[in-house]
C-alpha cells in the first residue's frame, strides 16, 4: 500500500466511524420501511419519506428525493426493495452534485490568493473556535503559514481558547484586550499576516444571533476594515453549524445567510449524533458548498467534505 492509499484509507475509516450513529439509525429505519415488501410501491415511498424527514434531511430536500425515486419507479416499472439503498445513494449523490458544483479540494491545495482570508461565523457552542484550531492545524500540516485573529472580543474564553489552539498548532494568534473593537483585531491580524507573507488568515468572530441587524453591521464593518489591507477580503465567509442540532442548524443557516454573504459551510459534531442527514438538506437547500465536516475531537477529525464519499459511507 502506497502512502497516498494509506492516508485515503485513514480518511475513509474516520468518515465511516464518524457517521456510524447516523448510519445505524438510517439503516434501521429503512429496514422497517421495507419490511414485508418486495418492491418499491406507494406505501414504501411514504415510509421512506418519513425516514428521511426523521433523519433531519429536511422536508423540501426529502420531497425532491422522493420525487426522483417515483420517476424512476414509473420508468422502470419494477424496482425491488433490495435496490433501495443503491438507488438512494445514486439519487442523493446526483442531488448534491447539482446543488454544489465545487469538487473537494484538500488542504495542500494551491491557494487562489495569498494571504487567503477566512472569516468564521456561527453561534456560540457550535464548535466555531475548535473548528478554527483544526483548520489551522490542517493548513499548517500542509506547509501553509497560518495566522489567527481573535476578533471574538466579547468572550474571554473565546480568546483564551484560540490562544491555546495557536500554541498547540504552532501558529501566531493576534489579539487585543477584552471588549476591543473586533474590526481593529481583524485589521491588526491582516496587517501582520501580510507583512510576514502568511498563506492563510483565519478570523474568529462573535457568536451572537440575538439581533440580526447588529450582527450584520458588525460583520460588514469587519469586512470593510479588512479590505483596507487586502481589497477583496475575506475570500471565504465560513459558517460553522452544529450537526447534532438538526433542524436548528437549518434556522441558523437561514439567519446567517441573511446577515452576511456566507459562501462556505462547516458542519461539526457529526460523530455524536444520528442527525447526519442534515448535511444533505443544508447542502441542497442553501446552495452553499459544505466545505468541511467534523467527525470527532481529534485535530485530524476535521475533513474536507467529499459529497460522493459521504453518501457512499452513509449507505454502505
Amino acid at each position: 500500500m502506497g502512502i497516498f492509499d494509506f492516508f485515503s484509507k485513514n480518511k475513509k475509516e474516520t468518515l465511516d466511524e464518524g457517521l456510524q450513529k447516523t448510519k445505524d439509525s438510517v439503516f434501521t429505519k429503512i429496514t422497517r420501511a421495507v419490511a414485508g415488501k418486495s418492491k418499491v410501491d406507494e406505501e414504501v415511498l411514504d415510509n421512506l419519506e418519513e425516514v428521511l424527514i426523521s433523519s433531519d434531511v429536511g422536508v423540501e430536500t426529502t420531497l425532491r428525493i422522493i420525487e426522483r425515486i417515483e420517476k424512476r419507479v414509473a420508468r422502470d416499472k419494477f424496482v425491488g426493495t433490495a435496490e433501495l439503498n443503491s438507488i438512494l445513494k445514486e439519487e442523493i449523490t446526483n442531488l448534491l452534485s447539482e446543488s454544489n458544483s465545487e469538487m473537494p479540494i484538500d488542504f495542500d491545495r494551491t491557494l487562489p490568493q495569498t494571504p487567503y482570508v477566512i472569516m468564521v461565523v456561527g453561534v456560540n457552542g457550535v464548535g466555531k473556535t475548535t473548528t478554527i484550531g483544526k483548520l489551522a492545524y490542517q493548513f499548517h500540516k500542509a506547509g501553509k503559514k497560518v495566522y489567527l485573529g481573535a476578533a471574538d472580543t466579547f468572550r474571554a474564553a473565546a480568546v483564551e481558547q484560540l490562544v491555546i489552539w495557536g500554541e498547540r498548532v504552532g501558529v501566531p494568534v493576534v489579539k487585543q484586550k477584552m471588549g476591543a473593537d473586533p474590526a481593529s483585531v481583524a485589521f491588526d491580524t491582516l496587517s501582520s499576516a501580510k507583512a510576514n507573507n502568511a498563506d492563510v488568515v483565519i478570523i474568529d468572530t462573535a457568536g451572537r444571533l440575538h439581533n440580526k441587524v447588529n450582527l450584520m453591521n458588525e460583520l460588514t464593518k469587519i469586512k470593510n476594515v479588512m479590505q483596507k489591507i487586502i481589497p477583496n477580503a475575506p475570500h471565504e465567509v465560513l459558517l460553522v453549524l452544529d450537526g447534532s442540532t438538526g433542524q436548528n442548524a437549518f434556522e441558523q443557516a437561514k439567519q446567517f445567510t441573511l446577515a452576511t454573504a456566507v459562501n462556505a459551510l462547516a458542519i461539526t459534531k457529526l460523530d455524536g449524533t444520528a442527525k447526519g442527514g442534515v448535511v444533505i438538506g443544508i447542502s441542497d437547500q442553501f446552495k452553499i458548498p459544505v466545505k468541511y465536516i467534523g467527525l470527532g475531537e481529534g485535530m485530524e477529525h476535521l475533513q474536507v467534505f467529499d459529497r460522493k464519499a459521504f453518501v457512499e459511507s452513509l449507505f454502505q
